[in-house]
Parts: structure tokens; C-alpha cells; sequence
């Protein structure tokens, strides 16, 4: 199925802009982190929110996704952690599935996770973003998974029962990483190599690989889709939110400041209006 528009992030910039599309006729897929992962649902009392003073995040996330789910808004949870577009069509890889849409939504928020060196480089020559879709490209061979996403344990093991020899880095030890799988303390790392990845450098040494998995919460909008042009660490827009890209918008945290929940939720529904006067006019221009 190829849907009109496919919005990346769960947060109240990707919820609005999902009601708005349903409300406008779009069929949209929204895809996110579970709910748990969202910065919002962490603060303990929100006081800014026009009509609705005194919640707490979790709770004003709550009725949020209450809204979307009682409009009918289909979703996907997971990663989004690679995108291509071929023709008229983009195309979003979450975990081993690929979905399909006319057009893009990007509510991801403010991307926090720094990039490595080495990563951009070698990314397709060794980096991956994801156990499922290249674990058996390393089947029996030495791999470093970098371990920033909740589920990165489970993703490790994934791996070791491909057969990879694999070495888990990471700030902290997770309590559910196999004890069959060693484990090394890294703060700091690179990514070592000319042509292909060949070690994975940490202040505790260099160590040889093959691969190099790096599991984050998130990929960076900027990752995801090469040639989005930033300002000043955020997503370039203009007054309809679009980016550089045709096709691909952005609202919310991503987009800059103010970094407020009202701003998020008014480009979300903006973003939407934009994306379906993007495709009638996509639409009538090959009649």
C-alpha cells in the first residue's frame, strides 16, 4: 500500500499532523517510539499549554494519543532507520518492514544523538543502523554493536545467534544483555577504516570488526535523508514547512525554537494542510 503521507515521530507534532490528515481526507501511517520514549511524557507538570494548565506530560501525551487513536489514526511503533525515494515515492525502512507514501511528515523532535566519527563515511560499507535488516551479512564475522537504544540487548542477541562474535559497547551495562555476550565500558568511540569499516576506536583500545551496528533511540532526520539542508543544528523550512526536499515536511522540535508543545502541535496541523495542497498539485500537474 502507498499511502498519501507517511509522518515520522509519536510526539504532539506527529499526532496533530496525523489527526489533520485524517481530518482532510489523507491516508497517513504515523510512525513512532512507544510512548515512554517521548521527552514529554517525562515532565512532570506542564504549565504552558493554552486550556489545559497543570497536567502532567504523560498525561497531556495520554490524551493526545486518545485523540488520534478515537480519529482513527493508523500507526506503526519502531525506528525508522533508513529512507530512499525512487521516482515519486519515498520509502521508510522500520525494522524489517518498508513502508510507502507520497510524501513525508518529519516530527522526529530535537535529534540527540551525536554522530561518530567515521559514521557518515562509512555508512553501507560496514555502519548499519539495523540488526534485522544486515545481521546475516556478518554471519561469522566480528561486529561491535553500539548499544544506545533500549532494545540494542535484544538486537545484540539477534546477532550472536546469526553467528557474529559480537562485542556490546555502551556508557552502562543493560541489565538484560546475554553474559554470553562480552561487554566493554566506551564513552567515546570512531569508526576506523579506508574503504570499509576495520576497528571501532575507544579510549580503551582499538577494537577489530567487521561491522559496526549502531542501535540509537532515533536516526538524525538529516541521516535518514541526505541533501536536507539545516540552520543553525535544525531542519530548514520555509513558511509552509517544507524542507529542501519537495515532498518532505517538517514541524515540531525539529524545525527550531521555541521548543514548546503549542508551536509542536500548530506546524503539525499546518504541515498536514501543506502536504495535501503539495499532492493536488503533484497530482493535477500529470493529468
Amino acid at each position: 500500500m502507498v499511502y498519501d503521507c507517511l509522518i515520522l515521530g509519536g510526539g504532539p507534532a506527529g499526532l496533530s499532523a496525523a489527526v489533520q490528515c485524517g481530518a482532510l481526507g489523507l491516508r497517513a501511517l504515523l510512525i513512532g517510539n512507544p510512548s515512554g520514549q517521548n521527552p514529554l511524557g517525562r515532565a512532570e507538570r506542564v504549565e504552558n499549554y493554552l486550556g489545559l494548565p497543570g497536567l502532567t506530560g504523560g498525561e497531556l501525551l495520554d490524551a493526545f494519543q486518545r485523540h488520534a487513536a478515537e480519529r482513527g489514526v493508523q500507526t506503526v511503533t519502531g525506528r525508522a532507520i533508513a529512507a530512499m525515494a525512487y521516482g515519486d515515492i519515498f520509502a521508510l525502512t522500520v525494522g524489517s518492514e518498508v513502508y510507502q507514501g507520497e510524501s513525508v511528515i518529519l516530527a522526529t523532535g530535537v535529534a540527540r544523538g551525536r554522530v561518530f566519527p567515521g559514521e557518515a563515511r562509512l555508512l553501507g560499507r560496514g555502519v548499519s543502523y539495523c540488526a534485522v535488516c544486515d545481521g546475516m551479512l556478518y554471519r561469522g564475522r566480528e561486529v561491535v554493536v553500539v548499544g544506545l537504544a533500549q532494545d540494542a540487548a535484544e538486537e545484540a542477541a539477534f546477532l550472536a545467534g546469526l553467528g557474529c562474535q559480537v562485542t556490546f559497547l555502551a556508557p552502562e551495562r543493560p541489565a538484560d544483555l546475554s553474559p554470553a555476550i562480552p561487554y566493554k565500558k566506551a564513552q567515546r568511540l570512531e569508526i576506523l577504516g579506508e574503504d570499509r569499516v576495520t576497528a571501532v576506536g575507544t579510549e580503551g583500545g582499538q577494537i577489530p570488526c567487521q561491522g559496526v551496528f549502531l542501535l540509537r533511540e532515533a536516526v538524525a532526520p538529516a541521516a535518514l535523508f541526505p541533501g536536507l539542508a539545516l540552520e543553525g543544528g535544525y531542519l530548514r523550512v520555509d513558511r509552509d514547512l517544507a524542507t529542501s526536499l519537495p515532498g518532505v515536511y517538517a514541524c515540531g522540535d525539529c524545525t527550531g525554537p521555541p521548543l514548546q508543545i503549542a508551536k509542536a502541535v500548530g506546524e503539525g496541523q499546518r504541515a498536514a494542510h501543506s502536504v495535501k495542497n503539495w499532492l493536488e498539485r503533484q497530482r493535477n500537474s500529470k493529468k
